[in-house]
């Protein structure tokens, strides 16, 4: 990697370092016990007090860092947190071209996928991953887990697949795929009063199976 691209990385990776060590370094000194200047008491203190200075626990500090970890985990915790793998001959089939049909580079996908709204198709001779039309969704029937309502949703987009990355950019929709909804038409806002575009939501079914995608709002 060059240019721009790698400075951008070198600086986010220096600042992951950075932020890694000032944990390790919180982490060591949890049970060192320091002078504690913030802290200013009220009314005159004993004679016997007067040397001693206020001393502050790090291990206080520690079990912030370890709260909001927990918290940080709550937040992002999904209704499906494993799921089966599956394997590449599972995923693509092989299509064979040529005259004679020597060549195998090509693959199929065999599940079902998701693609934009501006997604154009590559010239046939330069496309190895082929997404059927059959097979292509746009829609999802999301349901609220405190509403216990059920809605049909625009897709927007694929967060994340857990099978692997390369399924994710290609908009792969498998069972435990984190997928981002339009939820413009249910009228959500967020604390500040500002109106929620767009939410994510897990896909709880096989939708190649179903023929159609059921997901569960994380809310």
């Amino acid at each position: 990697m060059h240019g721009l691209k790698a400075k951008l990385l070198h600086a986010k990776r220096y600042s992951e370092k950075v932020q890694m060590k000032k944990t390790l370094k919180a982490h060591d000194e949890r049970n060192v016990k320091r002078p504690d200047s913030g802290t200013v008491s009220e009314g005159a203190l004993p004679t016997y007090l007067l040397d001693r200075e206020n001393q502050r626990d790090a291990k206080a500090l520690s079990t912030a860092l370890k709260q909001k970890r927990k918290d940080k985990a709550a937040k992002y915790a999904v209704p499906l947190p494993k799921v089966r793998g599956i394997a590449e001959d599972e995923m693509f089939k092989v299509v064979r071209t040529g005259k004679s049909k020597t060549k195998a580079w090509k693959r199929m996908v065999t599940k079902a996928t998701f693609v934009g709204e501006s997604f154009t198709r590559k010239p046939v001779k330069m496309e190895r991953f082929i997404r059927p039309m059959a097979l292509r969704y746009k829609k999802a029937n999301v349901t609220h887990p405190e509403l216990k309502a059920t809605f049909q949703l625009q897709i927007i987009g694929v967060k994340k697949n857990p099978q692997s990355p390369m399924y994710t950019q290609l908009g792969v929709l498998t069972k435990g795929t984190i997928i981002e909804v339009n939820v413009s038409e249910l009228g959500m806002v967020t604390t500040g009063g500002k109106a929620v575009v767009a939410k994510y939501a897990q896909i709880t079914n096989n939708p190649e199976n179903d023929g159609c995608i059921n997901a569960v709002l994380l809310v």
